[in-house]
């Protein structure tokens, strides 16, 4: 029988859950609580939906030709209706991934940043930063204090997609970040104690984020926080500069 006529292979649930099980086990052994090694699973889950989804309503877009006016009407009501049941499933899976928790538009019930929440938000700071400048010598536990402020601005969902708003963050401003690290940041004359130390850290790049995008918010998680003042106050003042080359 050729390959082709033969059905297509599709994982089991009894295997589904092997592989679950075996990447929370070995995940275990590294030091990573199951709770979080399960939320991980989840995200990636949800994100190869949202993928799926994507695909399928870029698909779903055109009728086969050739079929005439009717069918392709007809067509393209199925497949909107099968896409937007995908959607609702990559929906579903996000939600189940963080947890039912309040809206992201909830500031006075944010749940608390959690610790795999920050190690997210390292992981992926830590290479946009280095598109810019250097790794510092800043103090790891100030880093995850910072980050910690940082995350304290949004809600579950936020901070799951906190990577990709980075990124967009990082590539919609790359000259004017590109400026500002080379005039404070590690190489530059600015020393790395003072009011500009937060650019010698990577994580300045999520601080400088949330300045443009929720400054009253991230204020109030810093003063709670008890971070210097001066390292915020730094971060605006360079920010807000003139944006001339």
């Amino acid at each position: 029988m050729h390959p082709a006529d033969e059905d297509p292979q599709r994982l089991d649930p009894a295997s589904l859950h092997n592989a679950r099980t075996t990447i929370v086990q070995l995940l275990g052994r590294a030091g990573v609580p199951a709770g979080s090694a399960e939320e991980l699973i989840g995200l990636v889950e949800a994100g190869v939906l949202a993928a799926a989804h994507q695909e399928a309503e870029d698909a779903a877009r055109t009728a086969p030709a050739g079929k005439g006016e009717l069918y392709a009407s007809g067509w393209l009501d199925g497949a909107r209706a099968l896409t937007d049941e995908l959607g609702g499933i990559a929906e579903r899976a996000l939600g189940r991934a963080v947890g039912a928790g309040p809206a992201d538009d909830s500031p006075g019930d944010r749940p608390p940043v959690r610790r795999m929440e920050v190690e997210r938000a390292k992981v992926a700071v830590t290479p946009l930063y280095l598109s810019f400048s250097s790794v510092s010598d800043l103090d790891p536990e100030v880093s995850e204090q910072v980050l910690t402020a940082v995350l304290g601005t949004m809600g579950p969902r936020q901070r799951a997609g906190y990577a990709g708003r980075l990124a967009q963050f990082a590539a919609a401003h790359r000259p004017r970040l590109t400026r500002l690290y080379a005039q404070y940041g590690p190489g530059s004359p600015i020393a790395l104690h003072g009011r500009y130390s937060l650019l010698h850290s990577p994580t300045s790049l999520a601080v400088l984020e949330r300045l443009a995008a929720a400054p009253s918010a991230l204020r109030g998680e810093w003063d709670a926080a008890e971070l210097p003042p001066s390292w915020l106050d730094g971060l605006t003042t360079s920010w807000d500069l003139p944006d001339t080359p």
